[in-house]
């Protein structure tokens, strides 16, 4: 899900990207688009850019913002054509998108295969990341918990679904989280509650075997659990309109503990958002759901080598590092190819588990279903 919301309330762009004057498809010049936040655009400027020149003379990144999805989708569809016509396709690298987007972009080879690349570190990438063989990931964000730690002390803190339930019961008013259809924090709590409903197995959920009446049968136990939860809640049963509301609850002591972006939150403290006595940590039974972004190459874009000697340098320690402590999010490799320093650092967030709800009728149903059932006095349009 989109987090702008968080992005441009905290204000983490230090201005409008400054994209350069140059001409599209040269000899050299990795055309790089993006669906991401501005925040993300920032860290390529600031860090990978710079380090990826620095080390490879002669290749320079041009940086365009390609808006969202539908933008950068596009862009993808005129590459496809000119692959028919054997025309250059003035991109090269595709920034947080999904191939099969493209129809018939993988069938007709559209986009390298990063099994068969050559890559040297891709055998670093986290198995809990993989996807298809044309979608590279490269960094991460999941749905974990934040908490005041001069209210609870780290080692109280709830490792399970079950120890969290009984946490917000034996300390009413402490705990929110944000209506599902407003971010993605809340959302992901609700998905979590729906998997302990279904004996803790996304595998149960798939985009295309949504029905009605699996809808019924396996939503309507998750909204009793949130329902039985709702007194027990901020205000005795209020739900933030967002994820910064959230955020900005806990930053002012007003709850005790709330679900957070690892992303978000990371860079909240950061940017003193949170106070630095903030804690973070993940469930440890099944975490809550995530995800991983990941990058696309063209085959037939005029720097094709040069991005994928990108796309390597993307997954080294030193970039991987960065997207902990500048970014703010997960790495794409393993954790056992980021230093120790950042593993012990980072120790409550290292997720046995990355579940990633499907979307489609999935969402329409959960969001629906919650309203109806878990909220009914609060209004989905508000």
């Amino acid at each position: 899900m989109k987090r702008r919301d968080f992005m441009l309330a905290a204000g983490t762009a230090a201005g409008a990207l400054m994209l350069p004057r140059m001409s599209f498809g040269a000899e050299g010049v990795i055309d790089v688009y993006f669906t991401s936040d501005q925040n993300v655009i920032d860290f390529w400027t600031n860090v990978v850019k710079p380090k990826f020149e620095a080390a490879n003379a002669g290749i320079t990144l041009n940086l365009v913002d390609g808006g969202d999805g539908p933008g950068v989708a596009a862009i993808g569809d005129r590459a496809m054509a000119a692959l028919a016509s054997g025309s250059d396709p003035q991109a090269d690298l595709f920034e947080g998108f999904d191939t099969r987007v493209t129809v018939d972009g993988i069938a007709k080879g559209l986009y390298v295969d990063f099994e068969t690349a050559g890559l040297s570190n891709y055998s670093k990438v986290n198995p809990l990341a993989f996807d298809i063989p044309t979608n590279l990931p490269y960094r991460g964000s999941q749905v974990l918990l934040a908490y005041d730690t001069t209210k609870l002390a780290p080692a109280d803190v709830p490792k399970t679904w079950a120890d969290l339930v009984a946490w917000i019961k034996a300390n009413p008013g402490q705990f929110i989280y944000n209506r599902p259809n407003k971010g993605g924090s809340g959302g992901n709590f609700v998905r979590r509650a729906i998997y302990e409903a279904n004996g803790q197995d996304p595998a149960k959920f798939t985009v295309d075997n949504y029905t009605a009446e699996a809808g019924e049968t396996m939503l309507n136990p998750a909204w009793d659990i949130l329902m039985d939860l709702a007194p027990s809640l901020f205000d005795g049963g209020a739900y933030t309109s967002g994820n910064t509301q959230s955020l900005q609850l806990l930053g002012q002591s007003a709850v005790t503990m709330i679900p957070a972006w690892s992303d978000q939150a990371l860079s909240a403290i950061d940017q003193g958002v949170l106070p630095e006595t903030t804690g973070l940590v993940q469930l440890q039974d099944l975490g809550l759901p995530g995800g991983f972004t990941k990058l696309a190459v063209l085959s037939n874009g005029t720097n094709k080598d040069a991005a994928l000697k990108l796309a390597d340098f993307l997954l080294t320690e030193e970039i991987q590092s960065a997207v902990l402590t500048e970014l703010g999010g997960f790495p794409g490799v393993s954790w056992d190819y980021i230093s120790a320093d950042l593993r012990e650092k980072f120790a409550d967030l290292i997720p046995q588990t990355i579940p990633n709800f499907p979307g489609g009728d999935w969402e329409k149903a959960i969001n629906e279903g919650w309203y109806r059932a878990v909220a009914p006095n609060v209004d989905p349009a508000s």
